[in-house]
């Protein structure tokens, strides 16, 4: 169960989700995204291996990250319980005490970003609520409550909307001058409230752009879709390919399409992708 939240949190969060029951995998990899998440845990603990991380971390009580530059792989129990936030790529800067910049591709416990007396509670109450409506509504006030003024989230919404919009295809010098900035001081506010620079989330909305065009189900031209998303060679569209998925091209087909086969229709055909 998924909803878009009230304003004015609709303007920071592409959704509020519930998931609960038996994962389709015990193992799966969320590739990078122009997005950052929060996870409220209410079940056994899940474990996250991070960008170039050789091991796995346990999270317990939930976990945060920015938007992240590498694929991660998650680890679930045999059974799930959680809420979550998928934020636009601005949008977690109001609810943390830290720069965006300090959690990207490093993901935190929910304790460290806003203490365990205050998660306790929100995870009791959570916990306790008559169904998963209630748990998000929930949720959706304690983001309400803790909403903060942002220094410079109006210039960093704007430039990321227009990134958005042309999914990802604009010349950052151009967004620079018309929002009348210099580029040293464009890039700090969108590490500091993004925890990358433009031109990084510029790279991740052109690659998620051109995954989401290709169709498992048939012969994919990769020569003409890493040409008609700009790359500059298909062995340049290759490397970014593995940065952001953790998998080759052709892989990444072959996952895609065993998930289609095991699970037809299933809400997570695409992203994120069943563990080998």
């Amino acid at each position: 169960m998924s909803r878009v939240p009230r304003p004015p949190l609709d303007g920071l969060i592409d959704d509020l989700y519930h998931l609960e029951g038996t994962p389709p995998y015990a193992r799966l990899t969320l590739p990078a995204s122009p997005a950052a998440f929060l996870i409220v845990n209410l079940g056994a603990p899940f474990r996250i291996r991070a960008g170039t991380d050789l091991e796995a971390a346990e999270y317990a009580d939930g976990c945060v990250v920015t938007t992240p530059t590498r694929a991660f792989e998650f680890g679930y129990p045999p059974r799930t319980r959680s809420v979550g936030v998928h934020f636009k790529p601005w949008g977690a800067a109001p609810f943390l005490p830290m720069p965006a910049a300090e959690l990207c591709d490093r993901p935190v416990t929910l304790e460290q970003v806003w203490g365990r007396p205050a998660v306790a509670e929100l995870r009791d109450r959570l916990a306790t609520a008559g169904s998963p409506y209630e748990m998000l509504t929930l949720l959706e006030e304690e983001l309400t409550r803790r909403l903060c003024e942002t220094a410079g989230l109006g210039l960093v919404r704007h430039t990321s909307g227009v990134i958005a919009a042309t999914g990802g295809a604009v010349a950052i010098d151009d967004l620079r001058g018309s929002a009348g900035v210099s580029s040293t001081h464009l890039a700090q506010r969108f590490k500091e409230l993004v925890g990358v620079t433009p031109k990084r989330l510029a790279r991740s909305y052109r690659f998620a752009a051109t995954v989401f065009s290709i169709n498992p189900a048939e012969p994919v031209d990769w020569s003409g879709l890493a040409g008609g998303a700009g790359y500059f060679d298909q062995a340049h569209f290759g490397h970014e390919f593995r940065a952001f998925t953790g998998l080759t091209p052709t892989r990444y087909v072959e996952v895609r399409r065993r998930f289609l086969r095991e699970h037809p229709g299933h809400v997570l055909d695409g992203w994120p992708l069943p563990g080998d």
